[in-house]
């Protein structure tokens, strides 16, 4: 066989191919006897053809931005098409402290590089501030009030520019954070300690041969290279002129939690000088320290960067925006947008942006400012930007799940490996905009957590969680963006408890549904002195759309919630067991909140072969009223004179004026 036709990378392929060549197209022989010297010979050649096809196959891989595996060549696959990856970004805490002094200056800076060390996870981390802070001092009393510190170390680099040399402006440090890079350049004829500040540019549009900026790149080993202008994108740099870099390396997200801070800093009076504190400085801690992350993967890299140079730098589809929000925002997990044509009713020339951040669940009304500012660089005339709260749609299971008493020893550490896989499941596949929960998925892996395990029967849940606004009138409107299953007997809507103005004792929402179509009435009940009775104390309090999957809540003044932070719980049972996150709804697979019950599968452990005594467990969910209630019979509704029409219970200690209220 000619090796013009050889195709195998096997090495075994290679050697048979290697002798059915000999066999064809030589007079050697002793070449098939494992135990010649010409057998060593054909695995040398088989060894040598493939290793250079593995290398070669590999070179050509790393040649492309989707097949690369080695970081430093997805990196400059990407910045061929001008793309940076993020880099780390440090945990930023905010404190206050004060500081008492004799000295008679008017004014006490607090220096740049390291403030504060706090505490995390038994170990202690640096906090710094990277430019100087100025206070000014009363009655000997320098007061530091809300300043931002970000973990890591402040470190200090200086360039001399040389014109005769191929220069390059190294970072020789990894795991910097690039948005605390300072630079400032003395010019030859500037004045001042360090010379002018240059700012970064994320593109060469807009600039000219004045403009005073700097480019920024990844290079090897995860640090970072400094471009300054050529005199037409941007202004050139002197010959001998001085660069001094200053930035913060951090440790990422392992500084995120500390909340105890000891003061380290040092600060100076109006001329330099050290200043030496009178007191023991105490540092009041106003936020926990938080947003630290990690640098940007090489999947994520492989996503956006073609992204990226799609958009243009022009913010016109969805994909434009997710793709330019992640790089102006890198807090940024998962971000959605809707088009305001897609809205009920249409809002055209809108943009409603709802974005999750890697940490927490809300993005702060700075940061929101912050995002639509730099937004407007991109945008285009006419439309208008709203970054709108996140609104989560949160996926429970109820799961009876059966194994063989025979195969296990304790039944805790079979419910462990399933609380296991679904937390990895819920964090591969689901928990992002635009999730889809997978019910087929969801029971083989539950079925795959251990091999004692012989089936499950499992049940879903979709909820969402009001913000009540306590002590006024509000009216709420919850989306789920999923049909809901319709009982004709209703309890379909659970809620967790709460009270309202001018009722005594613990309410609840429940539903009834109208016999002719896909609607509902929503009402507000409490217990009665009956078991698994209730009372109905406001018969119309809303609506229930079971077709569209909302719920609409009329004018209600809720005084209190039995959840914290002041939180309704309601649920209803999905008509679908593949739940989608619709439009601007996060879908969240909250695992903590579901139910696993193990149960003996008596057939398989061989008890009750016949079947006899097998518990059986029912595939539908609904029984009592109350969210997370355990009674499995049917509850029921007492129509008693209590009933009062919706004003007359919420309106009481109101001025009659209602606010609207939401819903994440």
């Amino acid at each position: 066989m000619p090796f013009t036709k050889f195709t195998n990378l096997d090495f075994d392929q290679i050697k048979s191919e290697i002798k059915s060549y000999l066999r064809a197209n030589s007079n050697f022989k002793d070449f098939d006897f494992e135990g010649s010297n010409f057998s060593v010979l054909i695995d040398t050649l088989a060894y040598n053809t493939y290793i250079t096809a593995f290398n070669s196959n590999m070179v050509v891989n790393e040649s492309f931005l989707d097949s690369a595996t080695l970081r430093e060549n997805v990196v400059s696959l990407a910045r061929n098409i001008g793309y940076v990856p993020r880099s780390r970004s440090a945990s930023k805490a905010q404190v206050s402290f004060s500081i008492n002094t004799t000295s008679t200056a008017s004014t006490l800076t607090l220096g740049a590089g390291l403030v504060c060390v706090g505490a995390s996870e038994n170990s202690t981390v640096m906090f710094s501030i990277p430019s100087p802070i100025v206070t000014t001092i009363n009655n000997g009393v320098a007061n530091f009030n809300n300043i931002d510190v970000l973990q890591g170390t402040y470190l200090r680099k200086q360039f001399i520019v040389n014109g005769s040399l191929d220069q390059r402006f190294l970072l020789d440090n990894s795991f910097i954070d690039t948005s605390t890079i300072v630079v400032k350049v003395k010019g030859i004829s500037d004045t001042g300690t360090l010379g002018r500040e240059y700012s970064l540019a994320s593109n060469i549009l807009n600039l000219d041969g004045t403009s005073e900026t700097y480019l920024i790149q990844e290079v090897q080993d995860e640090k970072y290279e400094l471009l300054f202008g050529d005199g037409y994108f941007g202004k050139k740099l002197e010959n001998g002129a001085i660069i001094t870099v200053t930035y913060i390396i951090t440790d990422g997200s392992d500084g995120n939690g500390s909340a105890n801070f000891s003061y380290s800093g040092r600060v100076l009076d109006d001329n330099g000088n050290p200043v030496v504190p009178t007191n023991n400085v105490t540092i009041t801690t106003n936020s926990v320290a938080a947003n630290g992350g990690e640098i940007e993967s090489i999947d994520s890299i492989k996503y956006f960067a073609p992204r990226i140079y799609a958009s243009q730098y022009r913010a016109v589809t969805a994909r434009d925006y997710e793709a330019i929000i992640q790089s102006i925002y890198p807090n940024t997990e998962s971000v959605s947008v809707v088009g305001g044509e897609e809205l009920d009713p249409p809002e055209f020339g809108q943009v409603l942006i709802s974005i999750k951040p890697k940490n927490g669940d809300f993005v702060s009304d700075f940061d929101k400012q912050n995002i639509q500012s730099k937004l407007k660089n991109y945008s285009l005339s006419g439309i208008n930007q709203k970054i709108i709260d996140l609104k989560v749609l949160f996926v429970e299971i109820d799961s009876a799940v059966y194994y063989n008493s025979s195969q296990v020893s304790n039944v805790n550490d079979i419910k462990s490996k399933v609380t296991s896989i679904l937390n990895t499941f819920s964090a591969s596949n689901i928990n992002k905009f635009g999730g889809r929960f997978k019910y087929s998925k969801l029971g083989q892996i539950i079925d795959g957590a251990d091999s004692s395990i012989t089936s499950n029967i499992t049940r879903i849940i979709i909820r969402r969680n009001m913000k009540a606004l306590l002590n006024q009138s509000a009216q709420y409107e919850l989306c789920y963006g999923n049909a809901f299953k319709k009982n004709s007997g209703g309890f379909n809507i659970k809620s967790t408890g709460f009270t309202i103005a001018n009722q005594s004792g613990t309410l609840y929402f429940t539903d009834v549904p109208n016999t002719d179509n896909d609607m509902g009435t929503l009402s507000v009940v409490k217990e009665s002195t009956e078991a698994n009775k209730f009372i109905v104390v406001v018969k119309s309090a809303g609506s229930v759309d079971y077709k569209k999957g909302e719920v609409i809540i009329n004018t209600i003044n809720v005084t209190s919630t039995i959840q914290p932070n002041n939180i309704i719980e309601i649920q209803a049972f999905p008509d679908s067991n593949d739940v989608i996150g619709l439009k601007d709804l996060y879908l969240s697979f909250s695992v903590a909140d579901s139910t696993i019950n193990m149960v003996k599968d008596t057939i398989s452990s061989g008890e009750q072969i016949s079947g006899v005594g097998y518990k059986t467990t029912s595939s539908y969910l609904n029984g009592s009223l109350k969210r997370g209630d355990t009674v499995t019979s049917n509850a029921s509704i007492i129509t008693t004179s209590t009933t009062s029409p919706i004003m007359t219970t919420t309106t009481s200690t109101s001025s009659g004026t209602s606010t609207s209220g939401g819903g994440y």
